[in-house]
């Protein structure tokens, strides 16, 4: 394509997928948003850092070609708009980017930039890895027990941004309709004249695209589960269909590799007691298995006879080597993984409760200040590595705030395109700039003993230490 703005750096090349690879070649052109308000401060330390880790790690045998695109405030100062097409275009071309934060007005105004640029490339995987790095200061007495993996659906649910505005005429129709068609449904609703409408749609395409992604990726980096959180116990149709299509699509696709947590249950059982029937093990799985209706019964029997014909391949305690899938209620989720952090590793969710996951879980290792996070369409192989943090703009261009979200997310995609050994390097040039004290402000608050440094010299220090 031609572009207007962009300008393709000379002497780089694409990054292609060729049977669901990515195929990078030594050269490859990177397009990059700088960000808004800290986003220039913090590009300019990490980009340091990205070229610092390539050389180090190949010896000038690979190089990462920049390509600058644009979207948020620079490009609506340049071009009057906010998001223009060729940045898409551009993300769409190259598969592989990379961006700092963006303004995003609350309430009205221009819509989300990082949601746009999600929908428009359908990057349906917002990945955010969180673990603690020793050293960095934790509300929590052990922070070293988190190291966990959110695969948030990026898609559909409440995000998709299906409203209707109380007090507009579309508010209304939208209420007649439902009134007409669904009138046991609208008499639910406490205070109808007044009641803004949402709507919440979760698919079993959309569902098992997120489920197939986390759990083939939870194989392929040797993680021990896969846990669906969800609100099935209320929104049974959305969030309860969630969990049923995710176990479902496991059982189908992964049946060699996976178990689910009752099955452990029931070959559990088996295995500490080889002659027990059928209905017994039934009742050690189920306490209620006597108040149960025949039919619940029934149902229960059933799962244990269909989790005992795994016997020749999950039986004799194989199972315990397979990637263990089980679910969780999302309140129940976030209480647990503080009280029992060892207990989680990998999260396949939907769009909201992934939201308030992620930072809750990022609140625990430092915060969200060197959160990374990444959007991966892993069919297509498009893929935006960003911070997930805001732009902070009082602090815009006083080269003060810790560029550790960005430069992380960098890590994740050099990991992503295979070059690990940058991405290793990275890991290791943060963990020594924390180790020795020499950190940015909000971190240097909070530690005893600490130097406080700049942004850019917070960069210089991982370089220091890869």
């Amino acid at each position: 394509m031609a572009y207007q703005h962009v300008k393709v750096p000379e002497g780089g090349a694409r990054i292609g997928i060729q049977d669901g690879k990515l195929q990078v070649p030594d050269n490859p052109i990177i397009p990059f948003v700088e960000g808004d308000g800290t986003g220039r401060d913090i590009w300019r330390a990490s980009v340091r850092v990205f070229d610092a880790a390539v050389e180090k790690a190949y010896g000038g045998k690979r190089k990462i070609h920049w390509m600058e695109v644009y979207a948020g405030e620079k490009s609506f100062k340049m071009f009057q708009t906010w998001l223009p097409d060729e940045t898409t275009e551009a993300f769409k071309e190259f598969l592989v980017g990379i961006k700092g934060p963006l303004t995003t007005p609350i309430g009205g105004g221009i819509r989300s930039l990082n949601v746009a640029l999600r929908k428009l490339l359908d990057l349906y995987v917002c990945q955010r890895p969180v673990r603690w790095y020793k050293g960095v200061p934790s509300p929590v007495v052990h922070p070293e027990y988190v190291d966990m993996v959110i695969f948030r659906e990026n898609t559909e649910d409440i995000y998709t941004g299906i409203e209707f505005q109380y007090g507009t005429e579309e508010n209304k129709k939208f209420k007649e309709l439902f009134k007409e068609a669904f009138p046991k449904e609208y008499a639910k609703i406490r205070f109808p004249d007044t009641a803004g409408i949402g709507v919440k749609p979760v698919s079993v395409e959309g569902t098992e695209r997120l489920v197939r992604a986390a759990i083939q990726w939870a194989l392929d980096n040797n993680r021990r589960s896969v846990n669906f959180v969800h609100k099935g116990n209320i929104m049974k149709f959305t969030e309860g269909a969630f969990k049923d299509w995710g176990y479902a699509l496991a059982k189908r696709e992964f049946r060699g590799r996976i178990v689910t947590e009752r099955e452990t249950w029931i070959l559990g059982n088996k295995e500490s007691n080889p002659g027990l029937s059928v209905e017994e093990n039934a009742r050690m799985i189920d306490p209620g298995f006597d108040m149960m209706s025949p039919s619940q019964q029934s149902d229960i029997k059933q799962e244990v006879e269909e989790a005992l014909k795994l016997w020749p391949t999950h039986g004799d305690g194989k199972w315990k080597k397979m990637l263990l899938i089980k679910d969780s209620i999302a309140d129940v989720s976030l209480q647990f993984t503080l009280i029992r952090a060892r207990d989680y590793d990998v999260f396949a969710t939907l769009n909201l409760n992934g939201d308030y996951l992620s930072d809750a879980l990022a609140a625990q290792v430092g915060g969200i200040g060197i959160a990374p996070g990444a959007n991966i369409n892993y069919e297509t192989g498009h893929a935006i590595f960003e911070a997930t943090h805001g732009t902070a703009p009082k602090y815009a261009d006083l080269d003060k705030v810790n560029p550790g979200s960005v430069i992380l997310s960098g890590e994740m995609m050099f990991r992503y395109m295979g070059w690990t050994e940058a991405a290793d390097l990275i890991v290791k040039g943060m963990e020594g700039a924390i180790a020795a004290k020499t950190v940015t402000y909000d971190f240097a608050r909070l530690m005893d003993g600490a130097t406080e440094i700049k942004c850019s010299e917070f960069g210089d220090a991982i370089i220091k230490h890869m």
